[in-house]
């Protein structure tokens, strides 16, 4: 037998899957404990293995780990004093930004302060051109006075980010190597390896987020790593990244901004997963945690991945009130809207419900562990859709009491009973969610009516199907151990790691030579990457791609390429693979105008993780195990409650129905019907 481990932690809840060989799960759920994250990942690992009867050495697969520490480190601003070095005459970069206003008509537009401040901005001379050549070499004497100017002013880290450094990174390494001999407590980085791609800002943002990031994920790395061979643990854990590929710890301790979206990526690599096991082409991945929520566009199988997107926003759908991030990421909507969601009132009377979360501590008021303050899961609780007695299959109670007292509270300032607030609570959230959801389809041309929505997270099933009607869809799908899918996501992915670089050059001149060297440096990156996770040199795959443009246009269009496009070398069928998926985005094509490569693109992966469904549902149809008062859809309803596993496959659940699980619930509202598939899954249909 071989057993994997994965580890998920998520804003309230770390989540932990052991994987038999065979398909089995042993799955468990723990607080996160945001004072030490390590506290958590290991209370549950050790939960785990005692349920499975093995001891750690027994694990002898990989170890995988999603974690959000570097998400919090930015949102929370909680990094160290970083510094900056820019090319004289560049230092305000960071406050200039790209001058790009997202709303032009708010004269208080508001934008993230940068996480490096003016007066630890520093200029250098130096100048590379636009070609590569270097016109102005970096003078040690100044790399040294500027070593003593970053020591006095505190920095724990330093970005390097010069002009036309994607082209050439000499001038950065240099500074790179002269700053570490004189700085080598200091955690450094350059723009030419973090981000070697075009457009200043967009690469100094990306380069500032990964230095700010670094004394928080390395040593947090190392201690992982550390713990785990203490613990009797006998390979080194993979990180999972944003582009939804794992690489080793010490790859993902030194490209941190790569691990921004982690946990959700797995959860979008989870429902491909699923998508390709039941033979489904295009859905709507949902997940919704203790924190926040997700939707994800899965079409042929696969996530939309982007080279850009934003974190810490000021506004959660105004693309350009954010910091960009130019690395690779599986592209997803992300919105405060999960289980421990704040409700309150606003200042015109309003029921309004996050982004503020409850986290973990003091948590929801049900959770008896402080808090005060409504939440969705608060709600949920007075809705009766869930047990207060059976969360987490009974090991975590949840305070009635306290429930009622919160949920009062906000009654009272509304004007209304508790169970309408309730209600309230419930559906402005599901409307917030189906919001999201829609911007982020219609922003990419898709049109969502009628997609299957895969529904999954601690709070996912409750609320899905309340998604799904607003959003015009007929079908849910919840798969086994649902709530931990994120973590089971990072257990059925490949290896792998996405690089990029730019070198802008006319398509019809193309100098192959430069693209040949450039391509062999991006796959040997790659190729040593794979093999640090373990992947042997035979197992590696790589694919290209690239972004061009018609001369004279701001963006680009992504393209990937059947083969490795040195082989054939032909510009023709580059283009007519640029022009089609122009023409699908924008229905024209301005064929007259020259087209231009911008970005090279290459993507290393190992071979895939094949499926073993372990799920074993009931050999009769099972019957409702009690009844419960449930006010969710009508007053004081006595709804049939149902125990997953006692669900048979092809068993018809009508609506409305409770399915509890240990770490989950599925609610069917009136005119739905659940059924369960040969996977396990529950497949709920509007009638």
């Amino acid at each position: 037998m071989t057993y994997s481990l994965a580890v998920d932690i998520g804003g309230t809840f770390t989540d932990i899957v052991l994987r038999n060989s065979d398909g089995r799960l042993t799955v468990d759920k723990t607080l996160t404990t945001h004072n030490d994250l390590l506290e958590g990942f290991f209370r549950g690992v050790d939960a785990v293995l005692a349920r499975t009867g093995v001891d750690a050495a027994a694990v002898d697969g990989v170890v995988v780990h999603a974690t959000t520490v570097v998400t919090n480190a930015l949102i929370e601003r909680k990094g160290l004093p970083t510094a900056m070095v820019i090319t004289e005459g560049f230092r305000d970069v960071l406050a200039i930004r790209n001058e790009h206003r997202y709303d032009m008509y708010d004269p208080q537009i508001e934008f993230p302060e940068p996480l490096v401040p003016e007066d630890l901005t520093f200029g250098l001379s130096e100048r590379t051109l636009a070609d590569g050549t270097v016109a102005i070499e970096p003078d040690e004497g100044e790399i040294a006075a500027l070593a003593d100017r970053i020591k006095a002013s505190g920095a724990r880290a330093v970005a390097i980010c010069f002009l036309n450094s994607f082209v050439n990174g000499a001038n950065e390494a240099l500074v790179a190597r002269e700053l570490a001999r004189h700085l080598p407590d200091t955690f450094i980085c350059t723009s030419s390896d973090v981000a070697p791609q075009i457009r200043e800002y967009p690469r100094a943002s990306t380069t500032t987020v990964n230095a700010y990031t670094m004394p928080i994920s390395q040593p947090y790395l190392r201690r992982l790593s550390d713990r785990l061979k203490t613990e009797g643990f006998s390979n080194t854990p993979l990180i999972m990244l944003s582009s939804g590929g794992v690489v080793g710890a010490d790859t993902a301790g030194r490209n941190p901004v790569r691990m921004i979206e982690s946990g959700p990526a797995a959860g979008a690599l989870a429902a491909c997963h699923y998508a390709e096991v039941l033979g489904i082409d295009r859905l709507m991945s949902f997940d919704m945690g203790g924190t926040t929520a997700k939707a994800c566009l899965i079409e042929n199988r696969e996530p939309h991945v982007t080279g850009l997107f934003e974190v810490d926003r000021r506004y959660r759908f105004r693309e350009g009130s954010g910091l960009p991030v130019t690395v690779p990421s599986i592209d997803l909507i992300e919105i405060g809207a999960g289980g421990g969601s704040i409700a309150h009132v606003d200042s015109l009377g309003l029921l309004k419900v996050g982004p503020e979360s409850a986290g973990s501590d003091p948590g929801p008021a049900c959770y008896g562990r402080g808090g005060r303050n409504a939440t969705v899961t608060d709600a949920d609780l007075v809705l009766g859709l869930i047990d207060a007695g059976n969360f987490l299959g009974g090991d975590m109670q949840l305070d009635t009491a306290a429930t009622n007292a919160a949920m009062s509270r906000l009654a009272v300032e509304l004007k209304i009973t508790p169970v309408q607030a309730a209600r309230g609570i419930f559906r402005v959230v599901t409307e917030a969610m189906a919001a999201a959801a829609r911007t982020h389809a219609t922003d990419r041309g898709v049109d969502y009516r009628g997609l299957p929505l895969f529904a999954f997270g601690g709070a996912g099933p409750l609320h899905a199907c309340a998604v799904a009607e607003l959003l015009q869809s007929t079908s849910v799908i919840v798969p086994p151990r649902s709530s931990v899918l994120s973590a089971f996501g990072t257990l059925v992915t490949p290896v792998r790691l996405d690089l990029v670089r730019s070198d802008v050059a006319k398509l019809a001149s193309i100098d192959w030579a430069r693209v040949d060297r450039l391509l062999d440096g991006l796959a040997g990156e790659g190729r040593a990457a794979l093999q640090e996770a373990g992947c042997a040199p035979a197992d590696v795959d790589l694919v290209f791609g690239a972004d061009l443009r018609y001369v004279g246009q701001q963006h680009e269009v992504t393209i990937a390429f059947p083969a490795d496009p040195r082989m054939a070398r032909d510009t023709a069928a580059i283009a007519a693979l640029f022009e089609a998926a122009y023409r699908n985005l924008y229905g024209v094509n301005p064929s007259h105008v020259p087209i231009e490569i911008v970005t090279w693109r290459v993507t290393a992966r190992g071979p895939v993780v094949p499926f073993h469904s372990a799920a074993q549902p009931a050999g009769a149809a099972g019957s409702p195990k009690t009844h419960r008062r449930v006010d969710a859809w009508a007053d004081d309803q006595q709804v049939p409650v149902y125990d997953r596993t006692g669900l048979a496959v092809g068993q018809a659940v009508p609506g409305p129905a409770i399915i509890e699980e240990r770490e989950t619930t599925t609610a069917i509202p009136p005119g739905w019907t659940a059924t369960i598939d040969t996977f396990g899954c529950i497949v709920a249909k509007k009638d």
